[in-house]
């Protein structure tokens, strides 16, 4: 599945908190205190989690891009 893995079920308590497997937080390197943003589909009923410092890793690749993009098409254009 391309890198992906099923780590097992995990049940939504009376508070609406859900245990991560042990596994998964390992692999993951997920540890308590971390922030996740929760994105999903409620017509498919998916959910996702993102590790917040991921999120902005991303983000900021993404910048990064964009800016060299930028620098790429005003070269082009001076041309």
């Amino acid at each position: 599945m391309h890198g992906k893995k099923l780590y097992g079920t995990a049940t939504v308590g009376t508070k609406g908190q859900i245990v991560i497997p042990a596994d998964a937080r390992e692999e993951l390197n997920i540890h308590a205190g971390d922030r996740f943003y929760v994105v999903g589909s409620p017509r498919k009923g998916v959910i996702g989690l993102l590790k917040e410092d991921t999120l902005e890793h991303f983000i900021e690749q993404t910048n990064l891009q964009l800016e060299n993009f930028k620098a790429i098409k005003n070269t082009r254009e001076k041309n």
